[in-house]
């Protein structure tokens, strides 16, 4: 008896270029890099890297976010960075340093394409132009921290708060974002007592709707009129190193294209 022939469903092309560095890049940079790219699929509250573990890989997100954090003696934690599709983790380690600087910890799940540090050095040695984007990423990573330092230090828990809230809308572009009370206070380093006040008051004024860990964006402009400064600062400084790393450049723009849609 002939066994039967079964057409084995065609495996779909990775997109590696929905992350807007790799979409940067030009076609000869992408095909040096292509090869080394694989996609891995990340877990909400997945940890990537403790402090002190040695970095072997760079992920360039695509529909996820990862979040760099601090974790103190005292079990306490705070946000250092955050990583979506407009970026990458472990880029800035590729000419940096070679051990983590903290937690690296999956906020919202999703896919990412995954390279070996070992060979994107080598990508970054024979393609000048990829070397230039990897040092324009720190530089707006860099602009990133050090505007978060002055944040945490000086402007009010509601308004980071919202430029939090604000950050993860910019990354996944929808309005229905993956965020527990728990994880909010543990980015912002205050208590989740706080967190819950804050959203119930940001719920009040229709900002967002809260469901089970999950917060909807219901009036993006007010969440921007609430938020610090430092979200259109750090925002700038991204689209200008890099641009087209947000999707949309306004509000006014975001607003237009849900119009249309």
């Amino acid at each position: 008896m002939k066994p039967h022939n079964h057409h084995a469903a065609p495996v779909p092309k990775v997109n590696h270029r929905s992350n807007r560095l790799l979409a940067a890049l030009e076609p000869d940079d992408f095909a040096a890099m292509e090869p080394h790219l694989h996609e891995v699929n990340l877990q909400q509250d997945q940890v990537l890297y403790e402090a002190g573990d040695p970095l072997r890989h760079a992920y360039f997100p695509h529909d996820t976010v990862v979040s760099l954090v601090a974790v103190l003696k005292d079990g306490r934690s705070a946000e250092m960075a955050v990583y979506g599709r407009e970026g990458a983790l472990g880029l800035v380690s590729a000419v940096t340093a070679v051990h983590s600087f903290g937690r690296y910890i999956v906020q919202a799940k999703g896919t990412a394409s995954r390279i070996e540090l070992e060979r994107l050095h080598e990508v970054i040695g024979q393609c000048p132009k990829v070397r230039q984007l990897v040092l324009r990423f720190t530089e707006a990573m860099m602009a990133r921290v050090l505007q978060n330092v002055a944040c945490n230090a000086v402007h009010r828990v509601e308004a980071r708060a919202c430029r939090w809230i604000l950050s993860m809308h910019d990354r996944l572009d929808r309005d229905t974002v993956p965020l527990t009370h728990e994880f909010l206070a543990d980015m912002l380093g205050v208590q989740r007592s706080t967190v819950s006040s804050i959203t119930r008051s940001l719920q009040e004024a229709g900002f967002i709707q809260q469901g089970r860990g999950v917060i909807t964006v219901t009036n993006r402009a007010g969440l921007e009129q609430t938020s610090c400064e430092c979200y259109g600062t750090v925002r700038s400084s991204f689209e200008r190193l890099l641009p087209h790393t947000y999707r949309h450049s306004t509000t006014t723009d975001l607003r237009q294209q849900r119009r249309c849609s």
